[in-house]
Protein backbone atom coordinates (compact mmCIF):
# COMPACT_ATOMS: atom_id res chain seq x y z
CA UNK A 1 0.00 0.00 0.00
CA UNK A 2 1.43 3.30 -0.72
CA UNK A 3 1.99 6.07 1.50
CA UNK A 4 0.69 9.20 0.06
CA UNK A 5 3.07 12.14 0.38
CA UNK A 6 1.77 14.75 2.70
CA UNK A 7 1.45 18.54 0.89
CA UNK A 8 3.66 20.94 1.44
CA UNK A 9 2.94 23.86 3.75
CA UNK A 10 1.83 26.37 1.89
CA UNK A 11 2.98 29.64 3.63
CA UNK A 12 -0.22 32.26 4.17
CA UNK A 13 0.28 35.44 2.31
CA UNK A 14 1.51 38.82 3.54
CA UNK A 15 -0.35 42.08 4.61
CA UNK A 16 -0.58 44.09 1.47
CA UNK A 17 1.07 46.46 2.34
CA UNK A 18 0.29 49.57 4.32
CA UNK A 19 -1.18 52.81 2.25
CA UNK A 20 0.61 55.97 3.15
CA UNK A 21 -0.35 59.05 2.47
CA UNK A 22 2.83 61.70 3.19
CA UNK A 23 1.84 65.99 4.14
CA UNK A 24 4.58 68.26 4.20
CA UNK A 25 5.87 71.38 2.78
CA UNK A 26 9.73 70.60 2.39
CA UNK A 27 10.36 68.53 -0.85
CA UNK A 28 13.66 66.85 0.70
CA UNK A 29 11.10 65.34 3.03
CA UNK A 30 8.70 64.22 1.02
CA UNK A 31 11.13 62.87 -1.26
CA UNK A 32 12.87 61.02 1.53
CA UNK A 33 10.12 59.30 2.81
CA UNK A 34 8.26 58.65 -0.31
CA UNK A 35 11.46 56.95 -1.46
CA UNK A 36 12.36 55.21 2.00
CA UNK A 37 8.39 53.81 2.82
CA UNK A 38 7.39 52.65 -0.75
CA UNK A 39 10.43 50.89 -1.02
CA UNK A 40 9.19 48.13 1.31
CA UNK A 41 7.24 45.47 1.30
CA UNK A 42 5.07 46.38 4.10
CA UNK A 43 4.09 50.03 3.39
CA UNK A 44 3.69 52.04 0.52
CA UNK A 45 3.02 55.97 -0.02
CA UNK A 46 0.09 56.37 -2.36
CA UNK A 47 0.29 60.40 -2.29
CA UNK A 48 2.09 63.59 -1.57
CA UNK A 49 0.60 66.41 -0.35
CA UNK A 50 2.32 70.10 0.43
CA UNK A 51 -0.17 71.13 2.79
CA UNK A 52 -3.82 70.60 4.26
CA UNK A 53 -6.36 70.68 2.25
CA UNK A 54 -4.42 68.95 -0.76
CA UNK A 55 -3.99 66.52 2.42
CA UNK A 56 -7.85 66.21 2.54
CA UNK A 57 -8.26 66.31 -1.05
CA UNK A 58 -5.68 63.34 -1.85
CA UNK A 59 -7.46 61.63 1.49
CA UNK A 60 -10.93 61.53 0.12
CA UNK A 61 -9.34 60.56 -3.24
CA UNK A 62 -7.22 57.74 -2.23
CA UNK A 63 -8.25 56.73 1.46
CA UNK A 64 -4.91 55.68 2.72
CA UNK A 65 -4.46 53.18 6.00
CA UNK A 66 -2.42 56.17 7.68
CA UNK A 67 -1.51 60.02 7.03
CA UNK A 68 2.12 61.30 7.73
CA UNK A 69 1.02 64.99 8.70
CA UNK A 70 3.67 68.02 9.07
CA UNK A 71 2.51 70.50 11.51
CA UNK A 72 3.75 74.09 9.87
CA UNK A 73 2.48 73.98 5.87
CA UNK A 74 1.54 77.20 3.97
CA UNK A 75 -1.98 77.44 3.55
CA UNK A 76 -3.81 75.12 5.41
CA UNK A 77 -1.49 74.26 8.53
CA UNK A 78 -1.37 70.25 9.88
CA UNK A 79 -3.20 71.15 13.08
CA UNK A 80 -6.10 73.25 10.90
CA UNK A 81 -6.41 70.16 9.12
CA UNK A 82 -6.04 67.34 11.40
CA UNK A 83 -9.62 67.29 13.07
CA UNK A 84 -11.06 66.84 9.41
CA UNK A 85 -8.32 64.27 8.54
CA UNK A 86 -9.12 61.39 11.42
CA UNK A 87 -12.09 61.61 10.00
CA UNK A 88 -10.66 59.70 6.83
CA UNK A 89 -7.76 57.78 8.07
CA UNK A 90 -5.48 57.41 11.31
CA UNK A 91 -3.40 60.50 11.62
CA UNK A 92 0.47 60.17 12.43
CA UNK A 93 2.29 63.87 13.33
CA UNK A 94 5.81 63.27 11.84
CA UNK A 95 7.06 66.78 11.85
CA UNK A 96 10.08 69.08 13.15
CA UNK A 97 8.20 70.66 15.92
CA UNK A 98 7.97 69.60 18.92
CA UNK A 99 6.83 72.59 21.01
CA UNK A 100 4.53 71.50 23.99
CA UNK A 101 0.97 73.44 22.87
CA UNK A 102 1.53 72.20 19.28
CA UNK A 103 2.24 68.27 20.69
CA UNK A 104 -0.54 68.84 23.35
CA UNK A 105 -2.89 70.17 20.57
CA UNK A 106 -2.40 67.97 18.17
CA UNK A 107 -3.25 65.19 20.29
CA UNK A 108 -6.50 66.68 21.61
CA UNK A 109 -7.47 67.07 18.02
CA UNK A 110 -7.29 63.17 17.29
CA UNK A 111 -3.67 62.56 15.94
CA UNK A 112 -2.71 59.01 16.73
CA UNK A 113 0.65 59.99 17.51
CA UNK A 114 3.77 62.75 17.27
CA UNK A 115 7.66 62.05 15.68
CA UNK A 116 10.01 64.22 15.64
CA UNK A 117 12.24 64.14 12.77
CA UNK A 118 15.62 62.84 13.64
CA UNK A 119 14.43 60.53 16.44
CA UNK A 120 13.56 57.39 15.14
CA UNK A 121 14.78 54.79 12.59
CA UNK A 122 13.12 54.36 9.53
CA UNK A 123 11.99 50.84 11.49
CA UNK A 124 10.53 52.61 14.37
CA UNK A 125 9.13 54.71 12.29
CA UNK A 126 6.85 51.60 10.19
CA UNK A 127 6.58 50.20 13.58
CA UNK A 128 5.17 53.35 14.81
CA UNK A 129 3.01 54.01 11.81
CA UNK A 130 1.37 50.07 12.01
CA UNK A 131 0.79 50.67 15.96
CA UNK A 132 -1.07 53.97 15.02
CA UNK A 133 -3.36 51.83 12.16
CA UNK A 134 -4.07 49.61 15.00
CA UNK A 135 -4.86 52.00 17.64
CA UNK A 136 -1.53 51.86 19.71
CA UNK A 137 -0.61 55.50 20.20
CA UNK A 138 3.33 56.87 19.44
CA UNK A 139 5.33 59.35 21.17
CA UNK A 140 8.80 59.79 20.16
CA UNK A 141 11.16 61.35 22.74
CA UNK A 142 11.34 64.71 22.37
CA UNK A 143 7.50 65.09 22.27
CA UNK A 144 7.43 63.12 25.34
CA UNK A 145 9.70 65.34 26.75
CA UNK A 146 7.83 68.54 25.87
CA UNK A 147 4.92 66.97 27.35
CA UNK A 148 6.51 66.04 30.44
CA UNK A 149 7.51 69.19 31.22
CA UNK A 150 4.17 71.03 30.78
CA UNK A 151 2.98 68.12 33.12
CA UNK A 152 5.89 68.43 36.16
CA UNK A 153 5.68 72.41 36.02
CA UNK A 154 1.54 72.35 36.21
CA UNK A 155 1.62 69.57 38.87
CA UNK A 156 2.41 70.71 43.24
CA UNK A 157 5.75 69.26 44.10
CA UNK A 158 4.14 66.86 46.83
CA UNK A 159 1.74 65.48 44.21
CA UNK A 160 2.24 62.46 41.97
CA UNK A 161 1.47 63.29 38.61
CA UNK A 162 -0.10 60.24 36.04
CA UNK A 163 1.14 60.35 33.03
CA UNK A 164 -0.89 61.06 30.37
CA UNK A 165 -1.87 58.03 28.49
CA UNK A 166 -0.42 58.28 24.92
CA UNK A 167 2.57 58.18 26.67
CA UNK A 168 2.22 54.41 27.40
CA UNK A 169 4.24 52.79 30.00
CA UNK A 170 7.09 54.66 30.16
CA UNK A 171 7.86 56.55 33.64
CA UNK A 172 9.64 59.96 33.09
CA UNK A 173 13.18 58.85 33.97
CA UNK A 174 12.64 56.21 31.19
CA UNK A 175 11.41 58.51 28.47
CA UNK A 176 13.99 60.53 30.14
CA UNK A 177 17.16 57.77 28.95
CA UNK A 178 14.86 57.05 26.00
CA UNK A 179 15.34 60.89 25.06
CA UNK A 180 19.55 60.49 25.41
CA UNK A 181 19.90 57.52 23.88
CA UNK A 182 17.31 58.02 20.89
CA UNK A 183 17.42 61.50 19.63
CA UNK A 184 20.43 62.87 20.79
CA UNK A 185 22.78 59.55 19.50
CA UNK A 186 21.19 59.81 16.32
CA UNK A 187 22.24 63.34 15.63
CA UNK A 188 25.87 62.91 17.70
CA UNK A 189 27.28 60.30 14.99
CA UNK A 190 27.28 63.79 12.93
CA UNK A 191 29.62 65.36 15.84
CA UNK A 192 28.63 68.75 14.82
CA UNK A 193 29.60 71.58 17.63
CA UNK A 194 26.67 73.65 18.89
CA UNK A 195 26.30 76.07 16.52
CA UNK A 196 26.84 73.85 13.68
CA UNK A 197 23.69 71.86 15.12
CA UNK A 198 21.54 75.26 14.98
CA UNK A 199 22.61 76.18 11.62
CA UNK A 200 22.13 73.09 10.28
CA UNK A 201 18.36 72.93 12.33
CA UNK A 202 17.33 76.32 10.04
CA UNK A 203 19.01 74.74 7.17
CA UNK A 204 16.51 71.95 7.22
CA UNK A 205 13.41 74.53 8.45
CA UNK A 206 14.51 75.72 4.40
CA UNK A 207 15.96 79.31 5.93
CA UNK A 208 18.49 81.04 3.26
CA UNK A 209 22.08 81.85 4.29
CA UNK A 210 20.80 85.16 4.96
CA UNK A 211 18.17 84.54 7.02
CA UNK A 212 20.15 81.84 8.77
CA UNK A 213 22.73 85.08 9.71
CA UNK A 214 20.08 87.71 10.82
CA UNK A 215 18.41 84.88 13.05
CA UNK A 216 21.96 84.22 14.89
CA UNK A 217 23.13 87.26 14.41
CA UNK A 218 26.38 86.24 12.84
CA UNK A 219 27.71 87.37 9.21
CA UNK A 220 26.97 85.71 6.15
CA UNK A 221 30.08 84.65 5.27
CA UNK A 222 30.38 82.99 8.96
CA UNK A 223 26.97 81.29 7.97
CA UNK A 224 28.88 79.82 5.13
CA UNK A 225 32.32 78.83 7.01
CA UNK A 226 29.47 76.78 9.35
CA UNK A 227 27.65 75.25 6.19
CA UNK A 228 31.47 74.36 4.84
CA UNK A 229 32.20 72.21 7.89
CA UNK A 230 28.64 71.04 8.55
CA UNK A 231 28.80 69.25 4.85
CA UNK A 232 32.40 68.23 5.55
CA UNK A 233 31.20 66.18 8.72
CA UNK A 234 27.87 64.54 7.01
CA UNK A 235 29.77 63.67 3.77
CA UNK A 236 27.62 66.08 1.85
CA UNK A 237 27.64 68.59 -1.12
CA UNK A 238 24.35 70.40 -1.21
CA UNK A 239 21.41 71.78 1.17
CA UNK A 240 19.22 69.32 0.17
CA UNK A 241 21.51 66.03 0.90
CA UNK A 242 22.28 67.11 4.43
CA UNK A 243 18.62 67.85 5.02
CA UNK A 244 17.55 64.82 4.34
CA UNK A 245 20.31 63.24 6.49
CA UNK A 246 20.01 65.75 9.68
CA UNK A 247 16.02 64.62 9.50
CA UNK A 248 16.58 61.00 8.81
CA UNK A 249 15.22 60.79 5.73
CA UNK A 250 18.14 59.65 3.84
Amino acid sequence: MQHSQPWPEVPPPSPPPLRLLVADDNPVVRAGLTALLSGRDDTTVVAEATDGREAYEAALRHRPDVILLDVRMPGVDGISALPHLVRLAPVMMLTYSHETETVREALRLGAGGYLVHGEFTTEQLVRAVRDVREGRPHVTPGAAKALLMQLRANTPAHANPQVPYFLGENSPQELSQLQSSMGQSFRSRFRLSAREAEIMDLIASGMTNQQIAAACFISEKTVKNHINRIFAKLQTTTRSQAAAKWLGVA
